[in-house]
């Protein structure tokens, strides 16, 4: 970009900014259905719409970026649906793989895999190898990710440590956080959910227990780095206590 983006949207370099942003992008279905077009072609739009948002975090600022692509809910949606996310996820990462390794963008994947179809999964592992040294942005999708399973998968491989010995007992909070899914990842600062729904649906409870939230009434597809902007300017002037005074 000829300008950064922090000076083309405004975002004046606060010192409060966040360093993790996650997202759920709620919306796709609704904002094709609202055009009369199938709920497929929100779900691609959205895709596109996780590319400039990508290309925006760096130059304002963020580091990690984690965006919440198919909850463990979502099996509950038609095979139709279903099939087409799936499909959708396999192209974003064939057609991304290039770009984001040249742009610097390590993306890794949290969530359970083994629902997941082999050809999927060999994507994945392909392209978190392909990006594992990259720095400039750490990107995270959570695809077949829930909150809750992820906890109990948590809790599952940390008595396993504990019985080989490779974890002290009693464990600490510190041994938990080594078996999440985002083991390595710092908690996430700020939270956005669009479409105007305000529930966290099952999205990092563990880690998002101090995140700041902003529920916005934009629908994913519409959704642009200068609404991203926005919303990091606002976060600016929270203060944030963690507890205390």
């Amino acid at each position: 970009m000829a300008e950064s983006a922090a000076n083309l949207f405004g975002f004046a370099g606060q010192e409060t900014r966040p360093r993790h942003v996650a997202i759920i992008m709620d919306g796709n279905g609704r904002w094709a259905v609202n055009k009369g077009w199938p709920r497929l072609v929100g779900h691609r739009r959205g895709a596109e719409r996780v590319k400039q948002i990508v290309r925006a975090c760096p130059d304002l600022g963020v580091n990690w970026l984690t965006v919440y692509a198919f909850s463990t809910e979502n099996w509950k949606r038609s095979t139709e649906e279903v099939l087409g996310l799936m499909g959708i996820f396999a192209r974003y990462i064939e057609r991304e793989a290039d770009g984001l390794s040249a742009e610097g963008v390590r993306l890794r994947f949290i969530g359970g895999r083994e629902k997941l179809t082999a050809k999927l999964r060999r994507l994945m592992e392909g392209i978190e190898t392909r990006t594992a040294m990259n720095t400039r942005l750490n990107l995270t999708v959570a695809i077949n990710y829930g909150g809750r399973d992820e906890i109990v998968r948590a809790s599952r491989l940390l008595a396993e440590r504990v019985v080989k010995g490779e974890v002290a007992a009693p464990p600490t909070e510190a041994d938990f956080v080594q078996c999440l899914d985002t083991a390595g990842h710092p908690d996430p600062d700020l939270v956005i959910r669009t479409s105007g729904e305000t529930r966290t649906s099952n999205f990092l409870p563990f880690q998002a227990a101090y995140s700041e939230y902003e529920f916005t009434q934009t629908l994913w597809p519409d959704f642009t780095p200068e609404h991203l902007a926005e919303i990091l300017d606002r976060f600016g002037l929270r203060d944030r206590r963690f507890g205390g005074a």
